[in-house]
């Protein structure tokens, strides 16, 4: 695939990743993987938070997303303060010179349109319209592939948000709620699409022999997550995390006294001192944890296990994709609105009012109903695959026009051919 002078197309990808969200990181792969089968000869790099890691994993150049390191430690000294205040100018010059060298830039997945966790519009919404903006006015066509929105109570952070998604070139998200909550925001969603998020379209992990354990003796996945409520709760913060841990920490404690072994998983670096804590209060050779660098090896976690308790969003994409009977602990509309896709919409229990009783007694009714439910996740699954593979044909259509009309070209002049 190449433009009419003959040089390969050039694809930046954007976003945090590479920076320890492994969610972010399985959307990339997604994104990836389809750029290099539907477009093998395009030029692909990064604009990310970690680009060491990026370009380690993934074989692409990579530059740092912020020119100043500290850009997501609190600034409390002056010359930090100065230091991100430089930085978000030099930012400016930085995001418009790379934004410039590409014909495409792709924004992978992510939530990247939401607030439902503590966020400043200083930091990543700025960037995104920074990327947004430059790309209307280079004629660099930005596209927000299957990203996750939600209402924004916070002035500047809605509308840094809003302008970002007006002036992208493509927009289609994960879920119907979403799309609904950038038109409350102003934006034109008519030509907008839903589509499953993106890690959907990674592969499945084989299942190796035995099987995966059936009935009340399996294994019990547990995704944990250093949560604090969203961007309006940070008043009760503190709070909020203390019932999390505290409700959480009673339920595998609950597991592990009545002898099931129980697997503690995270889904972002943040979230590994609280499988510590966990491990610390409950102290049972039945709890143990897992270190997963990837979605792929989450993935391989939970299709050994018999059921999957999950709090991240791309937890539970995990444990829904390779079909385990899951228990979502809800933290915002995206994971209700995920499970009831997948027919799972009972199984959800709130992340902020964590009760350890009530979650048992979901729990025990998911694990009578496992058969069914894994049925019910076949069929889900099939029809998430179809789905995006829709999308990447619309996206192709929208992002490289003239590789389309080329295919379109050569398939014409085969058939002319033909006998």
């Amino acid at each position: 695939m190449t433009p009419t002078n003959g040089t390969p197309v050039r694809v930046g990808v954007f976003g945090l990743l590479g920076s320890g969200n492994l969610g972010n990181d399985g959307s990339l792969e997604a994104v990836l993987g389809y750029l290099r089968r539907e477009h093998p000869e395009a030029a692909v790099d990064a604009l990310c938070g970690g680009p060491e890691v990026v370009t380690a994993r993934y074989g692409i150049p990579a530059t740092r997303l912020h020119w100043y390191r500290g850009e997501y430690r609190t600034a409390s000294r002056a010359g930090a303060i100065a230091g991100k205040g430089l930085g978000k100018l030099v930012d400016a010059f930085r995001t418009a010179a790379w934004v410039r060298r590409h014909e495409v830039v792709i924004v992978p997945g992510m939530g990247v349109l939401e607030a439902t966790l503590p966020l400043r519009p200083w930091g990543f919404p700025y960037s995104l319209f920074l990327l947004c903006a430059t790309g209307r006015l280079f004629g660099t066509r930005v596209a927000l592939v299957s990203v996750g929105a939600a209402p924004i109570g916070n002035r500047p952070t809605r509308t840094l948000v809003r302008w970002s998604a007006r002036l992208a070139a493509y927009r289609s998200y994960r879920d119907a709620p979403s799309r609904d909550a950038m038109r409350a925001m102003g934006v034109d969603t008519t030509r907008d699409e839903v589509y499953p998020d993106l890690a959907f379209a990674l592969p499945a992990p084989r299942v190796s022999a035995p099987a995966r354990p059936e009935g009340l003796l399996g294994q019990v996945c547990v995704g944990v997550m250093d949560f604090h409520g969203g961007n309006d709760d940070r008043a009760r913060a503190e709070e909020i995390h203390r019932r999390y841990l505290d409700g959480i920490t009673r339920f595998v404690r609950a597991l592990a006294e009545h002898g099931r072994p129980v697997r503690l998983v995270t889904g972002d670096t943040a979230d590994e001192a609280v499988a510590a804590t966990i491990l610390d209060a409950v102290d049972s050779p039945l709890v143990t944890a897992a270190e997963a660098a990837s979605l792929a090896d989450l993935m391989q976690e939970m299709t050994a296990v018999g059921t999957v308790v999950a709090t991240r969003h791309h937890n539970l994409i995990c444990a829904l994709k390779v079909g385990t009977p899951t228990l979502a602990l809800s933290y915002a509309a995206k994971s209700d609105t995920l499970m009831a896709r997948m027919g799972l919409d009972a199984y959800c229990h709130p992340a902020r009012a964590v009760d350890a009783d009530r979650m048992l007694e979901q729990f025990q009714e998911l694990e009578r109903r496992s058969a069914e439910v894994r049925r019910t996740l076949g069929e889900r699954n099939q029809d998430a695959a179809r789905r995006l593979e829709h999308q990447f044909t619309a996206l192709t259509a929208a992002l490289f026009p003239a590789a389309d009309r080329a295919q379109a070209h050569d398939h014409t002049h085969t058939l002319r051919e033909a006998p």
